[in-house]
């Protein structure tokens, strides 16, 4: 039995109580079966059995002796996340993608360890549920354990409040990646690692990566490419199904159609989730009673759908969708294509902005278009300002009033009745850390580098309120994300894709499909549709028949 030192960064409060659900010592029988899956192998001490970087690692169950799991600091120094015992197992949920690997493995002492291929892991995880069930689990945490103790991942240097920070603090996030944040406004070590990395003031932000490369101020797909976050795409290659957007509605068709055997591919130009994505609490949505943030539920159906095999490709935005002939080609701003017999829309709708003097000056200045803890942060103790009357508006306003001093709420219309689900408008009514400014709108912003001060009119006096703010979160109307459909498909005047009354033939007719034989739209993004979560995923799930039907028809057109 060896005697390997346990010493690892302590786990977060919040996830201490999980520990054996994030690590556990599987039972001698389920170990059994497990191994029955894969290659038993006698790993000396100190070889590694996977790096960081590498795609496509095996999963190791440990039989005898103990894997070190471990990754690196920004300045190539070791930190140790675990240590695998006998009947433990090895990975995270980039099992289930072709990601680069965050962390490296490796043998401390002499191991026996039962090796599963992806392709062995895909069938064990398939056919044993009991299994998989624990593993899911297990990987999920391993996540949120890595991006709480910010291991395994990038280090971000630049200003906590810059735009281009939070640019790419918000995605990193969202994506469930792991980082640290060095604040060269408030960290004290800021000019030492800016020395040792020779990062000059003009780089900021700068994103250390892995071997200790300096990203300056990347873009986002650069920044994607280089962390490993996207899936590559075969031009050659004809998916049965393209699905554009990674909102609730497309990763709902994703995940049917992936457990349903269609070969499946996502695009998505940001991250998974939409505007849910960015909701910081839902409490409405079905099976989740204490609720749950968009990220949280995003993040889940995103594993799911990796895990029935769909491939998603991060930080790729759709130029223009080539519906001429089939397959049909979907063009990226990356130069490449995607190839599909069958596409469904999902791109959603995104926040209209105001028409305020200074507006573009002060975007990711002080203007968000989310409410997530990490723009939380930048409240604590501060007033804030809420401009929208639907539910994301609410749930942001309720999320914000345990952070910041005071929030105010501006709608242009006389109440949240009609636009807001009840239960939050209760609460709302209920705190006195938030307040309602009913026929207002925000008339005056100022600053310097970023947001310091907000008024606002009221229409019934004529009033006007200026207060010290540098936190604005608009959250109004809804603009469909379709001009990359300008000559394929049929929209309204508004822009949304127009559904259903289409007969192309030899398959049933659908409420989703649209002007075009093969292609859908679900969620936001269609005209008619009704602007919930719960919706959405219903509209995604619901279309992956059709789809079938579609695809059958055509297999029997070109038999």
């Amino acid at each position: 039995m060896s005697t390997v030192d346990d010493m690892a960064e302590p786990l977060p409060d919040e996830l201490r109580s999980r520990e054996h659900q994030m690590f556990p010592h599987l039972p001698e029988e389920v170990a059994e079966r497990i191994a029955g899956y894969g290659q038993v192998e006698d790993v000396p001490a100190g070889v590694l059995v996977y790096q960081r970087g590498q795609r496509d690692s095996d999963f190791f169950l440990v039989l005898e002796g103990a894997l070190e799991i471990f990754g690196h600091d920004e300045y190539g120094r070791e930190t140790r996340v675990t240590v695998h015992r006998e009947r433990q197992f090895t990975g995270e949920v980039d099992l289930f993608n072709d990601h680069e690997n965050l962390v490296s493995a490796r043998a401390v002492v002499d191991a026996r360890l039962a090796r599963l291929d992806r392709a062995a892991f895909r069938r064990m995880m398939s056919a044993e549920a009991d299994i998989a069930e624990t593993i899911m689990r297990a990987f999920i945490l391993r996540r949120v354990g890595l991006m709480r103790r910010e291991q395994g991942g990038a280090v971000v240097v630049g200003p906590g409040h810059g735009a281009d920070t939070l640019r790419i603090m918000r995605f990193l996030t969202r994506n469930g990646y792991p980082y640290r944040l060095v604040d060269t406004d408030s960290n004290p070590n800021a000019a030492g690692v800016q020395l040792c990395f020779q990062i000059g003031p003009n780089t900021l932000p700068a994103v250390i990566v892995q071997g200790g490369a300096v990203l300056g101020n990347p873009p986002i797909p650069e920044l994607a490419d280089r962390l490993g976050l996207t899936a590559s795409i075969d031009p050659l290659h004809v998916y049965d199904l393209v699905v554009v957007g990674a909102g609730p509605g497309g990763l709902a068709a994703a995940v049917y159609a992936a457990s349903e055997g269609l070969d499946v591919l996502v695009v998505e130009c940001m991250a998974p989730g939409g505007q849910a994505g960015t909701s910081s609490r839902i409490e409405n949505y079905l099976g989740f009673p204490t609720g749950i943030s968009g990220e949280a539920l995003a993040g889940r159906a995103q594993v799911q759908a990796q895990k029935f095999g769909a491939r998603l490709a991060v930080s790729r935005q759709a130029l223009k969708l080539h519906c001429e002939y089939l397959p049909y080609q979907l063009e990226l701003d990356d130069g490449s294509r995607a190839s599909a017999n069958a596409v469904v829309v999902a791109t959603g709708a995104r926040y209209r902005q105001l028409d305020v003097p200074d507006y573009g000056r002060f975007e990711g200045q002080g203007i968000h278009y989310a409410a997530t803890a990490m723009e939380g942060q930048l409240c604590h103790g501060e007033e804030a300002i809420v401009v929208g009357g639907g539910n994301s508006a609410g749930q942001a306003a309720v999320f914000l009033s345990r952070i910041a001093r005071h929030v105010h709420i501006l709608v242009r219309g006389p109440s949240l009745s009609a636009t807001m689900s009840d239960y939050l408008v209760r609460r709302i009514d209920a705190s006195p850390r938030i307040t309602l400014h009913p026929g207002c709108e925000v008339t005056g912003l100022e600053g310097d580098a970023t947001l310091r001060h907000v008024s606002w009119t009221c229409r019934d006096n004529g009033q006007v309120t200026r207060i010290d703010c540098g936190n604005l979160f608009v959250m109004i109307g809804a603009v469909p994300n379709t001009d990359w459909l300008d000559g394929c498909l049929d929209r309204d005047a508004q822009g949304f894709v127009v559904t259903g009354g289409h007969n192309h033939g030899a398959y049933p007719a659908s409420p989703y499909e649209t002007s075009r034989s093969g292609v859908y739209a679900v969620g936001d993004v269609r005209a008619g549709s009704v602007k919930r979560v719960a919706s959405a995923v219903g509209e995604g799930s619901v279309v992956v028949q059709a789809v079938h039907g579609y695809l059958e028809s055509l297999r029997s057109t070109i038999a």
